[in-house]
């Protein structure tokens, strides 16, 4: 298949630890794939390894046919992969529009210019706008990140990437410690971004909830290694996946 991403037998070594162990995958446009596993199965480490926060041991990684393998993570960024983090990544001391702001200014390169036209400026007030209006953030625009709900810090932080443009979006965990309710409004959001704007997103997530709701398709991992692949019916009847990650398969 066309693949945007393409991980070819990549394997991360820490010392005597193998993280990561001959990983293949490949990711077509506008697929929203779910990667999950238990506990120290390297899903974390396997976002590293795509984002660049980490150079393989061995294996090659491709973007869109390109060998990004040795690319730092703001190359990659440039080329239009984008991720968050398991812990929410803001500027908390700064409002949700001044964050929306830095990351907007930041794509289009003006946060090294001293001087800025009107028009350069509105146009970096409509883009923030336009992502306040995904998630109905406008009314707290002008509230400081670190008093808002997790929820709404992390809606903040996804809204942050998407202003780097992504062409491939790396979310690790969205919904990491949130209620009921919040978890909704995340997947909701993942949901229509990954619909409206045909986005190809990359997902790390532990709520089962969530992955039935939003996956095409789920990659498992056990071991750093591909145990499973397949929609999540497939996926649930799979008496690998029961033993290794839902529990013991009956």
């Amino acid at each position: 298949m066309t693949s945007l991403l393409a991980v070819d037998n990549v394997t991360q070594r820490f010392g005597k630890l193998v993280a990561v162990n001959g990983l293949s995958m490949l990711v077509a446009p506008g697929e929203l794939r779910a990667v999950i596993g238990p506990n120290g199965a390297g899903k974390t480490t396997f976002f590293n390894l795509v984002s660049g926060l980490i150079a393989p041991t061995s294996g090659r990684i491709y973007f869109d046919g390109r060998d990004v393998t040795a690319l730092t993570p703001e190359q990659r960024v440039g080329l239009g992969i984008a991720r968050t983090f398991q812990i929410t990544e803001i500027f908390p001391e700064l409002t949700v529009g001044e964050n929306l702001r830095i990351a907007v200014e930041v794509t289009s390169g003006q946060r090294l210019r001293l001087w800025r036209s009107r028009r350069r400026d509105g146009e970096v007030r409509v883009r923030v706008d336009e992502l306040l209006g995904l998630v109905g953030l406008q009314p707290r625009a002008d509230r400081l990140v670190g008093e808002l709900s997790h929820g709404d810090q992390r809606a903040t932080e996804i809204l942050m990437a998407l202003a780097l443009e992504p062409r491939l979006l790396l979310l690790d965990e969205p919904t990491a410690g949130m209620s009921d309710q919040e978890t909704y409004g995340i997947a909701e959001l993942i949901r229509r971004i990954h619909r409206d704007q045909r986005l190809t997103i990359l997902l790390v997530e532990h709520d089962m909830r969530v992955i039935a709701h939003l996956a095409d398709r789920i990659t498992v991992l056990a071991e750093g290694a591909t145990l499973a692949e397949g929609t999540f019916g497939e996926i649930c009847c799979d008496d690998r996946v029961q033993t290794a990650y839902l529990g013991a398969a009956r």
